[in-house]
């Protein structure tokens, strides 16, 4: 197919009537690229003009795609100018974001609720914003080693994983394929194809800041093949990513934690202060000003005054975390005979990353709500530096914070190192006339990750530095919570502080045997057939400090987790082409595919998937499937163990003026009755002390598989009278029982105090006066996620003209509902996502996604300009997040024999449209699954082939 017929998911918004700037994105297709090496296996190499593409194992004629899918190689990842395949990825209308370079997440939120842990620094894909875990991530059509970032055991695929220099192109299917692939694939597939045959070889560079400059980024890819025309195909390369940091306080949406603030006035900011907030004696107290030299005395306090005195934690985090990638691949494959060939595919990378959090906001008391040590943790009276002569304890004290400047901002260093190969052995025979074709496959993939943190402070040394002056001897050293800034000594910080060393690891074992031919001929063409075997063995741990392990962080707690389990797998796949070229039915053919599963920790299931394909006239292709889905917990989500995540939520009970919840104490009888009832004052003197609030999160070991069923419908129209036209349109149902995950915090508190639930009060903890402190969000099979949708894509190009060549591509996205069915005592309830922010942890769901681009190429020159829409949000407590459209621009030269040399130079955001504000979103105020960062970013690149 010629390349100048692609069209792409990139789509371009149609604003009052005139065409939505288009640009660098890339120009996805729903056409296989021309001359496909492999598709949806080691074996399924081009054999004349019947093809394995993605979502069947089946060769086929490459037109005949009876599932939504798209396309995108390496020319068009270029045309981004971006430096990650993730990031790629998720401008695709219908992805949902995913982890990218703008999660700052380590211990200034804890682990989110998925059971995955942090996964600070990974990249990861999400479609139809059904989260990473339920899509299904392939390398040459087979499944990849699952991410590790020394933080948990996440069921997702770190993309950061993959050299981009190894990549070919990329395959993604937009539908369900349990019955084709297994687990995991209820969202759709991505298939990462690498490169088999390189002439030569093929070297590029690229260096890009933005117009603030700051986060300047460096990408260098190389790689060379054999050209392959002997038994021996050879292709070998390697690159180097390097992403620099982008602080929160250099832009004006994250300079404090409400957006677009100059001031802690409007909300947000933490009640852990540098100079201490004590709730002691039913007072709410802070210091003066700092004491050093000496002990603080009582004089030396003064009523704590909401927002004055509150810390702006906002300038200490990265809005763009620093990434550093070093990969390389190697692609072996040897005609042993005519019929049989012998594959070896291995990729190697390491990734270095950071992150950044404020210093560590730690601190005593009952409703301190840190962890448990420190919430027990007491200040003895023959402390030297206790100011009030008594023992500081659950009788007379509910909190004490403090900001721990004087131990810096907490850092996170990581290192992950993965190693992935596959062996294969595949080849044909022939059984009378018709060829069959089998593989066997082995795979071995690993993912190890190293993690250290600076900042953190040993809760049981800091209780003994705190307690009886008598029993703080060598080499402990009296603590001093009360001074302020600067009164934490030297020898202070080196008797409490440690650095924290976690690690963790996945590993899989994978191998695959399949076959796949015809049977005999039906009226429309061949009865083709696949089946295949499939034995997976899957095992993965983490491990915390021994200091965070044993319960004495005072930051984020955890424990190890450890698990495994093992698979095995048969499949079958049937494609009957019933009639073909007769009136009404140019084609006309059926297709399904059988999966029987046998988990070792979640028992047997088998899933079945059925589909129509349909040409009534040659114009037109209509086509309808059916696929019932399945998913088995992952190790995270089976046997992670419990942790803290802290949610940004406000408290319907709290008499703060910045409260967003829509029903709260101060505007609701209903909730102020209940909110007595629970302990709150009745003269609505509570605040929140912190706008974080401890939810309790972890795996079960009781979770059930989750069960998918989704229909797809949809068609593409190619007139003939238009040569290279395209519109396509598919609409997609999906729905989701026992679906893993939790209950949202701020869900669950408003059911208790809105609703006054008894299920949903059971899972919130308050302390004091009513101060809220923790909500449990333990993993479960909640009822059920429901979605639907539309995708329309339209492509043009023209021939060649005397002015060049144009091309027009406009892709969207329409979600039409997202419910989150949740359990409540009385029944259900129905949680509409669509159109609205969830907060925290951050995910948007637009409406409308819309990514369009413009071509013009002439003779050596080329020029692309891209259009992005995103609808608007709205957000709990009223907020709108108003739509926004992003324009990229990116101009090509090529230069010498077979342009040889090539030149970019591009600018993303042209026209600096800044981020929405998300006052619920976890940091920074924006939320990163959604929006690019602030600002423009340029970039120049060059590129030579020899």
């Amino acid at each position: 197919m010629p390349k100048h017929l692609r069209y792409g998911c990139a789509s371009l918004a149609l604003i009052a009537g005139t065409l939505a700037v288009p640009s660098t994105v890339f120009a996805q297709s729903t056409l296989p690229p021309e001359n496909p090496e492999s598709g949806a296996g080691p074996s399924a190499e081009q054999s004349g003009d019947a093809i394995v593409v993605t979502g069947s194992r089946i060769r086929r004629d490459p037109l005949s795609q009876d599932s939504p899918i798209v396309f995108v190689d390496g020319e068009d990842i270029a045309k981004t100018g971006l430096n990650s395949v993730n990031d790629v990825l998720q401008r695709l209308p219908s992805s949902g974001g995913g982890l990218n370079g703008k999660f700052n997440n380590s211990g200034n939120l804890g682990n989110p609720p998925d059971g995955g842990g942090v996964g600070a620094g990974a990249a990861e894909i999400d479609l139809r914003y059904l989260g990473s875990r339920r899509v299904l991530v392939l390398v040459d059509g087979i499944r990849f080693v699952n991410g590790a970032s020394a933080s948990g055991v996440p069921g997702s695929t770190d993309l950061n994983a993959i050299p981009e220099s190894a990549i070919e192109r990329i395959e993604v299917l937009q539908d369900g394929a349990s019955a084709i692939y297994g687990s995991d694939a209820i969202a759709g597939v991505v298939n990462i194809i690498t490169k088999k045959r390189q002439d030569g070889f093929l070297a590029s560079a690229q260096i890009g800041t933005t117009d603030h400059g700051d986060g300047t980024t460096q990408n260098y890819q190389l790689s060379w093949g054999n050209k392959g025309d002997g038994p021996l195909q050879l292709v070998v390369g390697g690159n180097y990513v390097k992403s620099g940091g982008i602080s929160a306080g250099a832009r004006d949406i994250s300079r404090f934690p409400a957006p677009y603030s100059n001031s802690c006035a409007d909300g947000g900011c933490s009640g852990f202060l540098p100079n201490g907030r004590y709730a002691v004696f039913g007072q709410d107290l802070t210091l003066n000003a700092p004491v050093l030299g000496r002990p603080a005395t009582p004089g030396d306090f003064r009523p704590f005054v909401s927002p004055d005195d509150r810390f702006n934690f906002g300038p200490f985090n990265y809005l763009q975390i620093p990434i550093e990638r070093y990969g390389a691949f190697a692609n072996l494959k040897y005609e042993v005979t005519p019929d049989i060939n012998f594959s070896l595919r291995g990729i190697w990378n390491e990734r270095k990353s950071s992150n950044r959090a404020a210093p560590l906001p730690f601190g005593v008391g009952v409703a301190a709500g840190i962890t448990p040590v420190l919430d027990a943790t007491t200040v003895d009276a023959t402390n030297p530096y206790n100011p009030f002569g008594v023992t500081l304890d659950a009788t007379n004290t509910d909190f004490i914070y403090r900001r721990f400047v004087e131990g810096g901002p907490r850092r996170f260093n990581q290192k992950v190192e993965t190693i992935y190969g596959v062996a294969t052995l595949d080849g044909k025979f022939q059984i009378g006339e018709r060829d069959w074709y089998w593989d066997l496959n082995g795979t071995y993939g690993r993912n190890k990750a190293k993690q250290q943190m600076f900042g953190n402070i040993d809760s049981s040394k800091l209780r003994q530095a705190l307690g009886p002056l008598a029993a703080c001897t060598a080499p402990c050293v009296p603590f001093n919570l009360f001074g302020g800034a600067g009164s934490i000594t030297q020898p202070m910080l080196d008797f409490v502080t440690f650095v924290q060393n976690d690690s963790s690891e996945q590993e899989t074992w994978d191998f695959t045997g399949n076959i796949s031919g015809s049977l005999f001929d039906l009226p429309g063409g061949p009865l083709g057939l696949a089946a295949g075997v499939e034995y997976r063995d899957l095992s993965g741990r983490f491990d915390p400090d021994p200091i965070v392990a044993a319960g004495f962080s005072s930051d984020i707690p955890a424990r190890p987790t450890r698990g495994s389990y093992s698979v095995w797998e048969g499949y079958a796949e049937l494609n009957a082409p019933l009639l073909s070229d007769r009136t009404f039915f140019q084609l006309l053919e059926l297709n399904g595919a059988v999966r029987f599963s046998d988990y070792s920790t979640s028992g047997s299931t088998t899933t079945f998937k059925g589909g129509v394909n349909w040409k009534p006239i040659k114009d037109l292709r209509l086509r309808a499937s059916y696929a019932e889905g399945f998913r088995a917990p992952s190790i995270g989500e089976l046997f992670g163990t419990q942790s803290r995540f802290d949610q940004q939520l406000d408290d319907p009970c709290s008499s703060h003026p910045d409260n967003t919840a829509a029903r709260h104490f101060a505007n609701d009888a209903t909730v102020r009755t209940n909110c007595i009832a629970a302990g709150v004052p009745a003269n609505g003197s509570y605040q929140q002390a912190n706008p974080q609030i401890s939810v309790l999160v972890g795996g079960n070991e009781d979770l059930k598989p989750e069960t998918s069923k989704s229909w797809v419908f949809g068609g593409v129209f190619s007139p003939s009278f238009l040569p290279r036209f395209s519109l396509e349109a598919n609409y997609y149902d999906i729905k989701i029982r026992g679906a893993v995950q939790t209950v949202d915090a701020e869900v669950t508190v408003t059911n208790c105090i809105v609703d006054n639930d008894p299920a949903a009060c059971a899972l919130v903890t308050r302390a004091g006066a009513g101060q809220l402190t923790q909500v449990l969000g333990l993993l479960q099979n909640i009822a059920a996620v429901e979605t639907d949708g539309i995708d329309v894509n339209l492509a043009y190009r023209t021939g060649e003209t005397g002015a060049g060549r144009f091309g027009i591509t406009w892709n969207n996205t329409f979600l039409l509902n997202y419910d989150v069915i949740v359990p409540i005592t009385d029944g259900v309830q129905v949680i509409s996502r669509e159109g609205t922010e969830q907060g925290s942890p951050s995910q948007g769901f637009p409406k409308w996604k819309s990514v369009g681009i413009l071509d013009w190429d002439l003779a050596n020159y080329g020029v692309s300009l891209t259009g992005r829409y995103v609808s608007k949000l709205k957000e709990a407590g009223g907020n709108v997040m108003k739509a926004r459209f992003y324009t990229d621009f990116q101009l090509r030269i090529s230069a010498g024999e077979d342009d040889r040399f090539g030149f970019a130079l591009g600018v993303n955001n042209v026209f600096d449209t800044k981020a929405p504000g998300c006052v619920t979103c976890d940091i920074n105020n924006f939320d990163p699954t959604v929006y690019d960062l602030p600002g423009r970013y340029l970039y120049a690149r060059a590129t030579v082939k020899m």
